[in-house]
């Protein structure tokens, strides 16, 4: 079940553009290199590990801070201490898994969930927010397709789906390349910055996922 505490209804898959940044990381001033963490699930060049409430709230926040992801994203500015305890309430909800992604060397480049998971029907949605240094560089639709295959290679999930606003050209872009199907629009279904926007409702099937022409992710 969805909690009401959302940020504000336009939740979305991806905010995935290229900006000057793309560059790497400044490793000299990265306040988060010294945390380990273990990954959990891998895909083709990305790795997930299990979001940490306490530890990663800092990381989270300087992520929900980018302009692009708080434009595209829609995110209502938020504290560092209430971002943890928005966190901490996610972490005990039983009906989504967050993870961060990670490169192979442990790097955390965004955050990646598996929400609104009913098992009954076999249902979750994909939501995903990339760090804007590694924006356009093909990691996010890494991360997409590593969460499908987890998805649907080891849990009972028929049918994902992805929300983002129908003016979001590099998600809907991404969630293409992963599979996802646009199947119709929500009109002016969630205000942002004084207007409301349209927003694309995309989903992947199981017997779609099964027929994707690429490696899974246990293949990797």
């Amino acid at each position: 079940m969805k909690s009401n505490d959302t940020d504000n209804g336009c939740t979305v898959a991806v905010a995935d553009v290229v900006t000057e940044a793309d560059t790497g990381p400044d490793t000299d001033t990265d306040p988060d290199s010294a945390t380990v963490r273990v990954p959990c699930w891998r895909g083709r060049t990305v790795t997930f590990a299990a979001l940490d409430a306490d530890s990663d709230a800092e990381l989270m926040h300087g992520w929900r801070s980018d302009p692009v992801a708080a434009h595209e994203i829609g995110f209502w500015p938020r504290s560092l201490p209430a971002l943890r305890e928005r966190l901490e309430r996610d972490r005990d909800d039983h009906d989504r898994d967050d993870f961060l992604v990670l490169l192979p060397d442990g790097t955390p480049i965004g955050h990646i969930a598996l929400t609104d998971q009913d098992m009954v029907d076999g249902t979750a949605e994909v939501q995903l927010m990339m760090d804007p240094q590694y924006r356009g560089q093909s990691h996010g639709t890494d991360a997409v397709d590593a969460l499908t295959d987890l998805a649907f290679g080891e849990l009972p999930m028929q049918r994902l789906q992805a929300v983002t606003h129908t003016t979001n050209v590099p998600a809907l872009a991404v969630l293409a390349r992963a599979g996802f199907v646009r199947e119709g629009t929500r009109r002016s279904a969630c205000l942002h910055r004084g207007r409301r926007h349209d927003v694309a409702v995309l989903s992947l099937l199981r017997r779609e996922w099964e027929v994707l022409a690429r490696p899974r992710s246990w293949d990797a």
